[in-house]
């Protein structure tokens, strides 16, 4: 079975850390890493929104902004404005390169934000059918319909070093090509 693995947990305890860490590692090794990476943007210490970067192009777009701070359009979310235009643009390319192109498929995050973008939830279920393993960061809201699907690591600050050490150590077995 191709590697599945979901990394999920409460905001803040470093699940983006932890998949910048491994496709980080797994790129010094020599393979490819594609998908996409969110991260809060801040200013003034406070939460505005969200940005999206492609792995592969390191191309940038907004996928979430405080209400009234953007002028892109986009769909009303609690105080953000989920950006859909950008979500497809940025993400969604990156993640159907990665389909091609890729040894490891990365998405931060599959979350209720990103899931306001059909095309996003048609190429995670292109992903799901692939044979390329996959790491993904999915919102604790969604981690239940994740979790039949591959192993779930729920991140604390207590355990991410012990996570990251076997998720590193699952998908350079598998890049390897080397199976228990």
């Amino acid at each position: 079975m191709t590697l599945r693995i979901f990394v999920t947990g409460p905001a803040g305890v470093g699940k983006t850390t932890l998949v910048e860490r491994v496709a980080k590692e797994v790129d010094r090794w020599g393979y490819l890493v594609g998908g996409m990476i969110t991260r809060e943007v801040r200013r003034g210490g406070r939460r505005v929104g969200f940005k999206i970067t492609a792995l592969d192009t390191g191309e940038e777009g907004t996928l979430a902004s405080v209400r009234g701070t953007s002028h892109l359009p986009g769909v009303p979310f609690g105080k953000y404005v989920v950006h859909v235009d950008e979500i497809n643009r940025v993400g969604v390319s990156a993640i159907k390169r990665a389909l091609v192109e890729a040894d490891l498929i990365v998405i931060d995050e599959i979350g209720p934000m990103e899931y306001k973008s059909d095309e996003f939830i048609r190429v995670v279920g292109e992903v799901l059918k692939s044979e390329k393993p996959l790491l993904a960061v999915v919102h604790r809201k969604m981690a239940d319909k994740f979790r039949p699907l591959g192993k779930l690591y729920t991140l604390s600050v207590e355990n991410r070093n012990r996570v990251f050490a076997e998720v590193m150590d699952e998908v350079m077995k598998e890049l390897k090509g080397v199976r228990d």
